[in-house]
This record gives structure tokens, sequence and C-alpha cells, in this order.
């Protein structure tokens, strides 16, 4: 059996230009390597998987490339990107503190930091998760940190920057990545589908960067997922099947029948929901959500914030025009409420029936004197 590279390794960017969503960190790593005005030591945080070890690899790689491209990237021809490239660079060093996190570790890896580059100008390492260290750990490095030879680069990633003590952050030239946009996810879901001849319905792809909440590694995960559970030919019905999401076209009908003041048919349509196996949580969260693209909808300003395909767009157009302002506004107050104390609730059906009810009773003017909790 030929063996499986994942997505996310086998489409992993190997330069500047390749990297998704952070090119503001992208722009100002490449003009510091081409003036030459490197820090001694990189902080790298962001959420998971959205490129932050990606960069400080690239990073590492272009600023012993013997021969950058005119747009400061590594050429991939030179004896130092060659080594890079089949893991075997000297001069590279990647540490997990999660697994290395003691001082132990640490002291060794300053005794490492004492020996010149054995070809190559730089010796960088590279440590992912660096919140991980102990308190004793952080403060072994700081003074390497803070001096280190002329040839040592230090890059740190972490998830969780405020677990960092200051003393390190002072230290460090700090990046905040940031969370990948939708479109951004799409366009490298579309690569990536096209170089693995995969058929796909782009509403499919959009319901992969929902899910994925701005972590490009999360959407290539979930990508490789989806491929095998519908054996290449990715469609929005099959994703939402195996993702467990509600089609948002129940929120459209659900609206409608708010406006129509029909109780009965947005009782019976709930009811269908719980037979598909949806709990009431997950349920008001995505209808909330629902109302709320409704209400950027009415804007062309805020319509940006409609993050959708171009089919579910005009929907939403549609529907926010129909519904108006004021009965939007009613319907977010009513569905935000519920959200909030639907952990509280006893019987919890009744509690969503009770919302629904009382969003359609809006179109006629009948809402009742007391909440029910």
């Amino acid at each position: 059996m030929e063996n499986f590279i994942v997505s996310a390794r086998k489409y992993r960017p190997s330069t500047f230009k390749s990297v998704v969503g952070q090119s503001h960190i992208t722009t100002t790593l490449k003009n510091a390597v081409k003036t030459g005005k490197l820090a001694q030591a990189f902080l790298f945080c962001g959420p998971r998987g959205v490129g932050k070890t990606t960069c400080a690899r690239i990073l590492a790689k272009t600023i012993n490339c013997e021969h950058p491209t005119s747009d400061t990237e590594p050429c991939n021809e030179c004896q130092s990107c060659k080594s890079f490239n089949d893991n075997t660079s000297m001069n590279i060093f990647e540490l997990d503190a999660a697994s290395n996190n003691s001082v132990d570790g640490i002291r060794t890896l300053v005794e490492q930091v004492r020996i010149p580059p054995q070809g190559g100008r730089f010796k960088v390492y590279i440590i992912d998760e660096v919140h991980m260290l102990s308190s004793q750990a952080f403060n072994a490095f700081l003074k390497t940190l803070e001096e280190p030879p002329e040839y040592a680069k230090f890059i740190l990633a972490t998830t969780e920057k405020h677990k960092i003590i200051p003393t390190i952050l002072s230290r460090c030239q700090i990046f905040d990545f940031k969370r990948i946009n939708s479109d951004d996810i799409v366009r490298h879901l579309e690569y990536v589908a096209t170089q693995e001849h995969v058929a796909f319905e782009p509403e499919a792809l959009h319901i992969i960067a929902q899910k994925a909440e701005g972590g490009l590694r999360d959407a290539l995960s979930l990508f490789d997922q989806l491929v095998s559970f519908t054996q290449a030919n990715l469609t929005y019905k099959g994703c939402l099947d195996n993702l467990n999401m509600l089609d948002c076209d129940y929120y459209f009908r659900f609206v409608d029948f708010f406006r129509s003041g029909d109780v009965a048919n947005a009782l019976l349509l709930y009811q269908e929901i719980i037979d598909r196996g949806f709990d009431g949580q997950h349920f008001i969260t995505g209808l909330t959500e629902h109302l709320r693209n409704l209400l950027v909808s009415l804007d062309p300003s805020t319509e940006r914030l409609l993050d959708v395909g171009e089919t579910y767009r005009q929907r939403y157009l549609q529907q926010a025009r129909d519904c108006g302002m004021a009965s939007i506004l009613k319907y977010l107050d009513v569905a935000s409420d519920f959200e909030y104390r639907f952990r509280d609730a006893n019987n919890k059906r009744l509690f969503v029936e009770i919302a629904l009810t009382k969003m359609a009773a809006l179109a006629k003017n009948l809402q009742p004197q007391q909440t029910v909790g």
C-alpha cells in the first residue's frame, strides 16, 4: 500500500509567498531578511494551525540560503536549502517544549548554542509550544536568549502567550498570527482538491472552512477525512452529514415561519431536527448565528462579514430584506436570551419550543408577559 501523506504536510508552504492568510507577518519577515536587521529572538503567537511553525521553518531556511531570490525567498538549489528539504540540516533545530520542558533540556540546548554552525551563516533553534517550559527552564534560558552568539537565532512559537513570563517576552520580537478567514481557506482547499483530482461543490468547501474556525491545518484534516468519506466527491450534503452540522436551510425555513406567525410548523420542524439527533443547544446556537447573518446582510458595508458561499449569500440578502431591521432585532433578542439561559433549563426541549413560539408570536404581537425559565 502506498504511504499516504496528509494534506497538511503534503501542501505545507515552503516559501513566504505560499503562506496562507498571514501577509502582515511574511512581509515583515522578508523585509528583515532583506535589510539584514534580524532580531536575535522571535516569538510567534496565535491559534493552532495558522502557520506559526511553518513561518519559523521558512525563516530559518531563508536566512541560511546561499542564493536567495530577488523576492527574498529560499532558492531550494543551494546545499543549505537541499539539506533543509531533506531534513538533514545541521544548523536548524526543532524542539518541542512540551516534551523537553525541564531545566536539563534547556541546559543541553545552551551548551549546543556555544558551538558555531558547521557551514551556513546561522544556527536556528525553533522551540514549539514554548509556554510549556517550566519556570526554572525559562530562567535558565534567559541569559542565552538576551545575549546569544551572533550566529544563533531563536524562534519561539506558542498558542498561549499569556503563560510566558514577561522577562522572556521583553527579549523577543513578537508576531501575532491571526485566524485565517474563510475565503482564504476555501481558495487553498480548491487548490488542494484540484491537485488531488477531488470533485467538489463550492458550498462543501465553505462548510469545511466554517467548521475549521480559522485554522488551516484543521481545515486540511477535515478535507482528508471527508475525501475518504465521500470517495473523493465532496458534496454539500455529504459534508453536513459527516461533520454533524445542521443544514442552514432549516434556519431559513424557521425565519419564514416566524414572519408568518406559524407556530405549529415551527414546532413540527424542530421535532424533525430532534429526530435527526441534534440537541437543543446546537440548534439554538445555530439559529442565533443565522439571525446574526441576517443582521449584517442588511447593510452593504457589513455584508462582507457574511461568512458563507455565494449561493447562500443571496438567500441571506433576500431574507434580510423581507424581515427588516426591527423584526430581526426582536428575533435576536429572544434567541440570544434563551441561548444564554439554556444550560439552566430543566426541560430543555420545552425551553426551546417556548423560544420558537415567542418568536413566531411576534408576528401577531402576542408577546407573553413573563419569561419561562
